[in-house]
């Protein structure tokens, strides 16, 4: 049977299959090349360990990775659902109030332009050690491109569809709710796919100015002891839970907007 005689659900499994298939191998060859390349550098564990050093090190402390990643993970979701609120409120109050827009974007342009190295350890002095800073943190750096998409989605609706409801005599909270929002919906899970690992990296660099739990401390305390395949442990843990929430975030874009997305 051909490929175009297949059935949907069996063209797009073997798609799916044959695109995890391609990652493994190019996960799998990069190590391989990693591996290969310290063991003919001789290159000393201290700065650059092998991978086989690396998951030895996962095997043996992945209990007290996980749990570090689960305090770095816990952080980085509540940032990210302020960070979303905030930066989709800002876009609904811009929507409805838009000569309140040039304010309020110069406002979240200057909260983005400022460096968050900069205003972690004062984060930290002010809120201490705890989750707190870490949360405003993540939620500062993820807010700003949920606004921007949100608030491009709502514009960019069809013009027909406004008209329509406009003939309708409808008012502009229901034109909103059934134009303007459902058309955004796919910006802003674009904006999802860009936030949600971003949020765990910016937990990871604030747990770095202060923490007494998380990926980020472990980080820390591998790099002052020199403990490389420590360090690069807490990165490959760190890189998984951002793979895994990004797949999470395709995952719920195509259940819950599965005609936005290609199955050609």
């Amino acid at each position: 049977m051909s490929k175009s005689h297949l059935p949907y659900t069996g063209r797009l499994f073997a798609r799916v299959l044959f695109g995890r298939v391609v990652a493994v191998l190019l996960v799998g060859g990069a190590l391989a090349a990693w591996e290969t390349a310290v063991a003919i550098l001789h290159t000393p564990v201290y700065l650059v360990p092998a991978p086989s050093r690396i998951l030895h090190h996962l095997a043996v402390q992945w209990r007290p990775l996980l749990a570090a990643g689960g305090v770095t993970l816990a952080e980085a979701m509540a940032g990210l659902l302020c960070g979303t609120a905030v930066g989709l409120g800002l876009a609904v109050l811009i929507t409805f109030r838009a000569r309140l827009e040039q304010g309020v974007l110069s406002l979240a342009i200057l909260v983005k332009s400022t460096p968050i190295i900069a205003i972690a350890p004062i984060l930290t002095i002010w809120m201490g050690f705890g989750p707190a800073p870490k949360v405003v943190i993540t939620a500062l750096l993820t807010f700003f491109p949920v606004l921007i998409n949100a608030l491009t989605g709502f514009r960019n609706v069809d013009e027909a569809i406004v008209e329509y409801l406009h003939s309708l005599d409808a008012s502009p909270r229901e034109i909103f709710w059934h134009a303007r929002w459902p058309g955004a919906r796919p910006y802003l899970f674009a904006a999802l796919k860009v936030v949600t690992p971003l949020a765990l990296i910016a937990a990871v660099v604030a747990e770095w100015m202060g923490a007494s739990s998380g990926l980020g401390r472990q980080m820390w305390v591998a790099y002052t002891n020199l403990n490389m395949p420590a360090l690069f442990a807490a990165v490959f843990v760190l890189t998984a839970f951002s793979t895994l929430l990004y797949q999470g975030v395709v995952w719920l874009e195509r259940r819950l907007l599965y005609w936005t997305v290609s199955g050609n």
